[in-house]
């Protein structure tokens, strides 16, 4: 008899977003881009560069995340500056 190990992959809480469907791949991208910007914030270069994402999957995800106030753009010019937002960080100690 064999035992398949089921593992449950954890994902950031800020990771689920309210107005989407939070399909799986979705949230692991959610997941690498938002830890990499708790530690210090960055451009889409560097989190591309972190992540090994592509380019427009982690546009993408920011725009999502930045339409549900999780990430803000800091700088008005490209590239653009992202960081976390105080709710992104408020619903974070929520969890």
């Amino acid at each position: 008899m064999f035992q398949i190990a089921m593992t449950k992959q954890t994902f950031h809480p800020n990771a689920y977003l309210s107005e989407i469907r939070n399909v799986q791949q979705g949230l692991g991208s959610r997941t690498t881009i938002l830890g990499i910007l708790e530690k210090n914030g960055g451009t889409a270069n560097d989190l591309v560069n972190k992540s090994k994402l592509s380019y427009r999957v982690v546009l993408h995800h920011l725009w999502l995340l930045e339409s549900e106030k999780i990430v803000r753009r800091k700088t008005n010019k490209r590239p653009y500056f992202w960081t976390l937002t105080g709710m992104g960080q408020q619903r974070l100690k929520s969890n």
